[in-house]
């Protein structure tokens, strides 16, 4: 049986940031906390949503890591109480998005924040005192703002995901004014990010026909205008497209993902020169060719010609290699095109493919994989 819930208030336009106090009105939020980053501070979009906001001051939390891990949840929780908030603003990408998801949890629930992941049967310890949340995104990527879920790094090193209604941001302002000015390279990996959603959604073995049609349209929109945006970043039509295409990749995520997630959620764990820094989007980007190799032959996609539909939404012809196009998308990009170009050695592949066969995102695949197989896939992504 299907489940099918679509989904929050979503404004969608050059104008929709002036929607940001009544949404903030209606969702009960008197005092927020700004939840954001230093570069989304530094470039004025976090200030924009304050003025917007017309309260003078508000505080701010703009420590958020490139990957939200668990320490920055507590130390943003701390200030959300300090400041005696009542909600939560997140203006970002999808990294303070999450993180804010996270505060959303751990300023209003009891002990610690690995009681809430889903793969520790927590979604159903979440409740509806989580804290309320509006979603101001400045990247065309995650599509956190219309999604129940959030990936956090936890204090033990594991990256997990949380996954609850009540998480679901009451508000989604997907301005794509706030992206004009995204550099080519952060256009590139997050517009990656949402094709491989609509992609994964998609390809997910579900039933749920209305997921199916967003996710096509919002693919035949990204693939469309990914190579615009990243080549002009003034370029209003594709940013909006772009925006939209974020959007209804998350608005599919209900379907479930696959064997993408399941290997870019641990990847995204692992430290490089130090530091976990590798980019979620980029991620996807580079091991989608594998699992597009592997899905080839699963019963649902060769029953329902799941790929001879994306190859007509992305204008390619009906032969055409979906695996060989992703990548070669990907190179003109600019993107790094394999592992080994992001600093990821074979070393920590065990690791992986243990974080892999435990994700959320393993079983909705519609292709089932084994250890063998995620072994497979990592090393044809090197």
């Amino acid at each position: 049986m299907a489940y099918i819930y679509y989904l929050t208030h979503i404004h969608l336009g050059y104008d929709a940031l002036e929607q940001l106090p009544s949404e903030c009105t209606r969702a009960g939020i008197t005092r927020p906390l700004v939840v954001t980053d230093k570069g989304v501070a530094a470039a004025g979009l976090a200030q924009r949503a304050v003025d917007a906001l017309g309260q003078g001051a508000l505080p701010v939390f703009d420590d958020t890591p490139s990957n939200p891990t668990e320490a920055m949840v507590r130390a943003a929780a701390a200030r959300y109480r300090e400041a005696g908030c009542d909600g939560l603003v997140a203006v970002g990408g999808g990294s303070s998005i999450d993180l804010a998801k996270g505060v959303a949890i751990a300023a209003t629930h009891p002990g610690p924040l690995a009681t809430y992941a889903t793969i520790e049967g927590g979604s159903n310890r979440i409740t509806s005192t989580a804290a309320p949340l509006i979603a101001v995104p400045t990247t065309a990527g995650t599509g956190s703002e219309v999604a129940r879920g959030a990936i956090i790094i936890l204090d033990d090193g594991r990256k997990l995901g949380f996954h609850s209604w009540h998480l679901l941001p009451k508000a989604a302002i997907c301005d794509p004014g706030l992206t004009l000015g995204l550099p080519p390279m952060l256009t590139a990996a997050t517009g990656m990010d949402a094709i491989a959603h609509c992609i994964e959604t998609f390809l997910a073995s579900a039933f749920n026909p209305p997921a199916d049609g967003i996710a096509l349209d919002g693919l035949e929109r990204a693939w469309a205008n990914i190579e615009r945006a990243t080549r002009d970043g003034s370029d209003r039509d594709a940013r909006l497209n772009m925006m939209s295409a974020s959007m209804q990749g998350a608005m599919a995520f209900q379907k479930g993902l696959g064997c993408v997630h399941s290997l870019s959620h641990p990847l995204g764990g692992v430290k490089v020169g130090g530091r976990t820094s590798l980019h979620h989007g980029t991620l996807n980007a580079v091991v989608l060719p594998a699992v597009l190799r592997f899905n080839a032959s699963a019963e649902s996609v060769v029953a329902n010609r799941r790929y001879e539909r994306m190859r007509r939404v992305m204008g390619l012809a009906p032969d055409a290699d979906l695996a060989d196009a992703l990548h070669d998308m990907t190179a003109r990009l600019g993107l790094p095109t394999g592992l080994a170009q992001m600093g990821v050695d074979p070393s920590v592949f065990d690791h992986v493919i243990e974080g892999a066969l435990a994700d959320h995102c393993h079983k909705t695949n519609p292709r089932e994989a084994s250890a063998d197989d995620y072994r497979r896939m990592l090393h044809e992504s090197l």
